[in-house]
């Protein structure tokens, strides 16, 4: 059904950014951690984090508004329900994905300067700086999968491998998967020098970390390491151009061994570039975050595959989102 679009819809979707602004801000300052347990005055917080009393209690007021926090007299508390996902301390937060979603936020407020100029946002580090950006990323990164990863792992059954090549694999989560669903093998982890530590402690944390190899690297611009038989590829095709993607296939080529094969998880869109609705608009944010990024057909995926030497491209999972199954061989 069309939506049914009129003035006051209109509006209050353009309005949309308030709320997530007043989120985004909270979930950077650490509003909820710094209150969790310990209700506090709005000036008591601003001194707790270091800002300034007056916006701190516009801040908390609009929160409250948001029935994020709650206001008994001047004091502000967190409802055990956001304690839950936006507290440091709780193993179910997922303040990761949503400091992550306040950089994408920054990039998508500049989207008629990057429509314009072709070129992607300018970047400016939060008040985290680069080192938080990164590992709220990471961090995202595994918000977004750790929980779906064994049901989309059950789609590509059944799973025969001996040696997994986990390309980019971020602090672990799918390499932690798939070793679970295949206890005889072992993997390869393959991310940014700065991004190993991150790896290592969650797969330690795991009891999973005697099982596989740490590499870092840039596959940008250097090979992969060799010797397995099955490559993932999670989200990341999204991020390049299709000669980029042509390169990193081939890499992959070059690394997998005769047989391997390489599966690759990502969005599919139709033949108009315009559904699912979700890729269109991620279409968007790899516009304002990358120089030749976004969105491609299944069409597009098995010409790039096969130009780098794959064989036997088959669509195996359709997804309305990210959570698209892509299979080739090396043959």
């Amino acid at each position: 059904m069309a939506k049914p679009w009129n003035v006051d819809v209109l509006l209050e979707t353009v309005r949309g950014f308030q709320g997530a602004c007043v989120i985004a801000a909270a979930a950077e300052l650490d509003v909820f951690s710094a209150l969790g347990g310990k209700p506090a005055a709005a000036d008591a917080l601003a001194v707790r984090i270091g800002s300034d009393p007056r916006a701190t209690a516009i801040l908390l007021d609009a929160l409250v508004a948001l029935e994020l926090l709650t206001k008994r007299g001047d004091t502000y508390h967190v409802p055990p329900e956001v304690a839950e996902i936006l507290t440091q301390d709780s193993p179910t937060n997922v303040l990761p994905a949503v400091r992550h979603q306040a950089n994408c936020l920054r990039r998508w407020a500049q989207l008629a300067r990057v429509v314009r100029t072709g070129l992607p946002a300018e970047r400016t580090p939060s008040i985290r700086g680069e080192a938080g950006d990164c590992e709220a990323f990471i961090g995202a990164m595994d918000n977004f999968t750790a929980s779906i990863a064994p049901q989309i792992i059950e789609k590509l059954s059944p799973l025969r491998f001996q040696r997994l090549l986990d390309v980019g694999g971020a602090s672990g989560t799918w390499t932690i998967a798939f070793l679970r669903a295949v206890p005889e093998a072992a993997a390869v982890l393959f991310d940014l020098p700065q991004v190993i530590p991150l790896a290592r402690q969650r797969l330690t944390r795991a009891g999973l970390i005697d099982r596989v190899t740490l590499v870092a690297g840039d596959f940008y611009t250097d090979p992969l390491p060799g010797g397995a038989d099955f490559a993932w590829l999670s989200a990341i095709v999204h991020q390049n151009s299709r000669r980029e993607n042509r390169d990193l296939y081939a890499k992959i080529h070059a690394a997998l061994a005769a047989g391997g094969v390489l599966a690759i998880r990502d969005i599919v869109m139709d033949a108009s570039h315009t559904q699912p609705v979700g890729g269109a608009l991620f279409a968007v944010n790899m516009l304002v975050a990358t120089k030749g990024g976004g969105t491609f057909t299944f069409d597009e995926f098995q010409e790039d595959l096969t130009s780098a030497g794959f064989s036997d491209v088959r669509l195996i999972h359709r997804d309305e989102y990210m959570n698209s199954l892509i299979l080739a061989k090396k043959p």
